[in-house]
């Protein structure tokens, strides 16, 4: 969609079904049961939120409450009254979809999948260099159910046309960039993905449903997409609009931004590629970073994620208590479910004394996370060994 300025937008909005839901720009972050009262927040407007590392180890799905919150934009207040989806582009039949038809026309899945934006741990990175964004730590994560029909029986009862190779995704969140202009965040994954299906895990969904329980605002209510594997950018919220096209969506967020460069220049943007899988990663949950240990037994606790194929595992998690020289091979807690993080935890004994908690994640092929990560200008996909300095007396 092209960059509109505001008044366009909103005179535009005034006239269209799907935008017409959109009642404020205003703080809506913060809601009237305080959607980010349990999450440190990393900016209130946009509301950019996370939870304490330690929340992360309590349960295998993470409660919403300790779920990470990623926005562009204020969130936007949407009535589900008068909500539709609109799918068109290369189809046959293109339609609008209320919510209730959503639900009552299509088959409702339920899938247990790992979000994680992709500037996950980019407060990192940023001492190796300064990059700009969301200084995260390592918190911008978490493993949840979701619920709602496959974007594959959707898409299906739409009769996509042949050349049809790509599907859109745009969102009814209103983004406004430097020069004033406004556009929605979108992006695009592949036909063929969003097609994939399997008796355990779709290509994506089209989420109603979070853990047991209708999307909150700041989660994207009424309906998100949900591409297990991807990165968290490619599940977009508040969504109001899905079309079918030949080549990769335009939006900003997928043709200029969400990539790897090591120059912030539209050169360099246009020759890259978007993300999409998320690479493996590990990271130390408890203790936290500068704690203060007695000596003696201490456990150490983390959260282990393997690469986004939908088919790898992680096959061994170590921690070193000395900076890398040692390694004690840490037991992993839950099962094994496909594009899901492992959850891990070990035992050691510390004497007194500083030490550097390191954690590195090895996966069934053999991979094993890097020692080091090669910076970029936004800080994505920091996966190097996760370190954590304690104090132990």
């Amino acid at each position: 969609m092209p960059s509109l300025s505001r008044r366009d937008w909103l005179r535009i909005s005034a006239a269209a079904s799907s935008a017409s839901l959109l009642s404020t720009f205003g703080r809506q972050g913060w809601s009237a049961d305080a959607p980010a009262k349990d999450l440190i927040v990393r900016s209130e407007d946009p509301l950019n939120a996370e939870p304490a590392l330690a929340h992360l180890v309590e349960n295998n799905i993470t409660p919403v409450k300790h779920f990470y919150i990623r926005s562009h934009a204020p969130t936007p207040k949407i009535d589900a009254n008068s909500f539709r989806l609109r799918i068109d582009g290369l189809v046959n039949k293109p339609v609008e979809l209320s919510l209730g038809e959503l639900k009552e026309k299509f088959t409702p899945r339920t899938v247990e999948a790992t979000l994680t934006c992709a500037g996950n741990r980019r407060r990192e990175m940023s001492e190796i260099k300064p990059v700009g964004g969301v200084q995260w730590d390592a918190g911008a994560i978490g493993n949840a159910t979701w619920t709602g029909p496959t974007l594959a029986d959707v898409l299906k009862a739409c009769e996509p046309r042949p050349e049809a190779k790509h599907v859109w995704f745009e969102g009814l969140d209103p983004i406004e960039d430097k020069e004033g202009s406004v556009a929605p965040f979108g992006g695009s994954i592949g036909l063929e993905r969003a097609l994939r299906e399997s008796r355990d895990l779709p290509g994506a969904l089209l989420a109603h449903g979070m853990n047991d329980r209708p999307l909150l605002p700041e989660h994207g209510f009424p309906v998100r997409s949900l591409v297990p594997g991807y990165i968290g950018a490619r599940s977009v919220k508040w969504l109001g609009k899905i079309t079918l096209s030949d080549r990769p969506s335009p939006n900003h967020y997928l043709a200029g931004a969400y990539k790897l460069v090591q120059s912030d220049t539209p050169e360099a943007y246009a020759a890259a590629e978007p993300i999409y899988q998320f690479p493996i990663n590990a990271a130390i949950c408890t203790p936290a970073a500068g704690a203060k240990l007695k000596a003696g037994k201490t456990t150490i606790a983390g959260y282990a994620l393997p690469p986004g194929d939908g088919q790898t595992d992680i096959r061994q998690v170590e921690v070193s208590a000395d900076g890398g020289r040692k390694w004690h091979t840490a037991e992993i807690t839950n099962r094994f479910s496909r594009c899901c993080w492992r959850l891990w935890r070990v035992e050691l004994a510390l004497p007194a004394g500083q030490h550097e908690l390191v954690v590195r994640a090895t996966d069934n092929r053999g991979y094993v996370q890097p020692q080091e990560t090669a910076w970029n200008a936004k800080g994505y996909l920091y996966n190097a060994w996760h370190r954590c300095p304690v104090e132990v007396g």
